[in-house]
């Protein structure tokens, strides 16, 4: 089952609409759905789709050779191409002899041709420019390995930089379109489930719909044989050397350190400059980020915090990787059980902010906020009358109108309705410049959520977790 992409679908749409040669770069890390994608738009349409492997050049020309051959209705008996410029060569002047149809040419998993074939991307250049570039073709090159496709691809020193006429880096999915690929679960669970794998689609593809919540975590990583119990290890090795140190600075993240000094401590690591480049790599594999404080500047601000930027890595780093020792001596039912309960809820209660802040971005599309937004985050920091650390959990913006939404979120059962909204008032100033304020409330029971609107206050929406699914899927 397809689910989601649409504005992926929609600009790739607009490039094949087009009459000349088109070259679409897309990347994203492994199991996130590119190739799904592919297959979903190359449906019903003339393509030659080519998926490299980690083999020798030799083997990746001679499998580039069939599908060119049988793509072009050749006989499969006709020997592989000795060079990738004749195979290039070749789709140039079968193309032209096709005159006005169009062709969707795919080259899947490109960087494993490349890193074994160092000349792939100039030869691809030339081609392009003498050839390519007067075909009635869109070529798609598709690459898992997210540094390389960046440096080699789309970098300003590759062959092919300025070839590319739209570049696409497929993400994992929101809460909403993950929830849309596992239509058995309760939004409960689909806030749980989103947690703890986030939007992954392959991650999502093994949820079994006849397990509970708590089964399918264990049958999948608090297993020695559960297909994600290494996923995270597997990531890293493929995108980098030497994994050692940058696993350290995970788990380091993972055990809760979210400031640069406190993650060099924890990880080992002589001083805070030596794990900056780490954090940076890392950062760049978006497996990790910083953020700041609403309303501060990213590049002054020495408020930064960093955390994980993938739900399925806070929760691997958080719950898995501690238990390591446990899960391989055959006792990962044991780990699980005792993560269960207060722990889990917190840590899901953490991520229920990345969920309602995902929802303002998207009501904010549809019009449902009481203003037209353009920047979103959160705030922490010291409430100067309390002299004490506060924070505010999700901030809708409109600094060209003065106009600011202050959310709070709130995964319990139970809540103090008058206590929690005054409290969210009493922070509105620690914000300055704006006049009008709005106030949100996000709950995770519709009792609750009745409860609050019934108080009738003024300037406060109120949403439960099913309130913000239905508002999103319909």
């Amino acid at each position: 089952m397809f689910v989601g992409r649409e504005h992926e679908l929609s600009v790739m749409q607009d490039l094949w609409d087009r009459d000349d040669f088109q070259m679409l770069v897309m990347y994203g890390r492994r199991r996130v759905g590119k190739t799904a994608l592919l297959d979903e738009f190359a449906r019903s349409r003339d393509t030659l789709m080519f998926t490299a492997r980690q083999q020798t050049s030799a083997a990746n020309l001679r499998d580039f050779s069939r599908e060119i051959y049988r793509f072009f209705g050749e006989t499969a008996s006709r020997p592989a191409f000795g060079l990738w410029q004749d195979a290039f060569d070749f789709i140039v002047d079968k193309t032209r002899q096709n005159g006005s149809r169009r062709i969707l040419f795919v080259f899947d998993e490109f960087p494993y041709a490349a890193m074994n074939e160092k000349s792939l991307p100039s030869i691809l250049q030339v081609t392009i420019d003498h050839g390519f570039q007067d075909t009635n073709m869109m070529m798609v090159l598709c690459g898992s390995n997210e540094g390389f496709m960046e440096s080699e691809v789309l970098g300003y020193k590759s062959p092919l930089y300025g070839r590319r006429t739209a570049q696409m880096h497929v993400k994992p999915f929101d809460v909403f379109d993950a929830a849309r690929m596992i239509p058995f679960a309760s939004t409960e669970d689909v806030v749980r489930y989103y947690a703890t794998f986030g939007g992954t689609p392959y991650y999502l593809k093994q949820l079994r719909s006849d397990r509970s919540y708590e089964d399918n975590v264990s049958r999948l990583m608090f297993d020695t044989s559960g297909l994600l119990y290494e996923e995270p290890l597997m990531l890293l090795r493929q995108e980098l050397r030497d994994i050692a140190v940058y696993n350290s600075v995970l788990n380091a993240v993972g055990s809760g350190a979210t400031r640069q000094n406190d993650i060099a401590g924890k990880a080992g690591l002589a001083s805070s400059s030596s794990v900056s480049k780490y954090l940076s790599v890392l950062s760049d594999l978006n497996l990790i980020e910083r953020k700041v404080p609403f309303g501060e500047d990213p590049t002054r601000t020495r408020k930064g915090l960093w955390s994980f930027a993938d739900p399925f890595f806070a929760f691997w780093y958080r719950f898995v990787a501690p238990n390591t020792d446990l899960i391989e001596r055959g006792d990962g039912d044991l780990a699980l059980t005792d993560i269960a309960g207060p722990a889990l809820d917190t840590y899901v209660g953490q991520q229920y902010e990345t969920v309602c802040e995902q929802w303002l971005v998207r009501a904010n599309r549809q019009s449902l906020l009481p203003f037209r937004a353009t920047t979103f985050g959160k705030w922490w920091g010291t409430d100067p009358r309390l002299r004490q650390e506060t924070d505010i959990d999700v901030i809708a913006a409109s600094p060209r109108d003065k106009t600011i939404l202050l959310g709070e979120c709130k995964w319990k059962n139970t809540l103090n309705i008058a206590e929690t909204t005054a409290t969210l008032r009493s922070r509105a100033d620690l914000i300055p410049g704006y006049g009008t304020r709005h106030y949100a409330l996000f709950v995770k029971t519709d009792g609750l959520a009745q409860t609050a609107r019934s108080r009738n206050e003024p300037n406060l929406t109120v949403w439960s977790a099913n309130d913000m699914l239905g508002s999103v899927l319909g």
